[in-house]
């Protein structure tokens, strides 16, 4: 039911929501084939199948009605709305999403096809890995380092940990991470929404590191109302 969702608030003429674990989709929802890849889609009509868009990680549309949307499982969704042009994105940006800018790449695809200014959008960060348990080895520190990532605000070592799981070695965090993404692109930083919820952490909503890769997704969806 749409009361089990966690809806954002990104203005008038917008819906913007995260499923729950047990959560039912309230609508159909236009939805890819992800790869972990950096390619943008524009969404020109209200009947593309999964299969046609084989391949792309974020989505943009201007159609009213038409909702768009990523399924996640730990990696960082980002929703975005312009409310001067009427545009919307939805972008899963898991961690070599991040490494390739594709939050950024949304933006572009924004501004270049719909005329958007970065400066009048407003963006949703979900449910995703939290610093806290988003620990990787050393090479994943350094795609983020080697990709101008500002490490000092996005990475931490913390050693041999406490013994529980997740607590030691490099952790990133995703949220700063594509944060600094979109306020480089433009995006003011009072109209970023982190939701906070790790998901690792969080039972109601689903995790890859937590249950294996075969668990449930997170639907992500935005869509421009009347």
């Amino acid at each position: 039911m749409f009361t089990d969702l966690l809806k954002y608030s990104l203005g008038d003429g917008v819906e913007a929501f995260s499923t729950r674990r047990d959560s039912v989709l309230p609508y159909p929802v236009i939805q890819g084939h992800q790869v972990h890849d950096g390619k943008v889609a524009v969404i020109d009509r209200p009947d593309y199948t999964r299969e046609e868009l084989e391949g792309y990680d974020a989505f943009v549309t201007n159609l009213p009605g038409v909702a768009i949307g990523v399924r996640t499982a730990d990696c960082v969704p980002i929703l975005i709305y312009d409310p001067v042009k009427r545009v919307v994105a939805a972008v899963h940006s898991g961690w070599k999403g991040t490494v390739l800018h594709i939050v950024q790449k949304a933006i572009n695809v924004m501004e270049q096809q719909f005329r958007c200014n970065a400066e009048d959008l407003v963006a949703a960060v979900g449910p995703s890995l939290g610093p806290d348990s988003f620990q990787v080895g050393e090479e994943v520190a350094e795609h983020f380092k080697n990709a101008g990532f500002p490490m000092e605000e996005i990475w931490s070592f913390r050693g041999v940990g406490d013994g529980t799981p997740m607590s030691c070695g490099h952790h990133i965090d995703l949220w700063k991470a594509n944060v600094w993404l979109l306020e480089s692109a433009g995006v003011k930083s009072e109209n970023i929404q982190v939701c906070g919820i790790d998901t690792f952490t969080t039972p109601d909503f689903f995790s890859a590191r937590r249950e294996g890769v075969e668990c449930g997704r997170i639907i992500n969806s935005i869509k421009l109302i009347d």
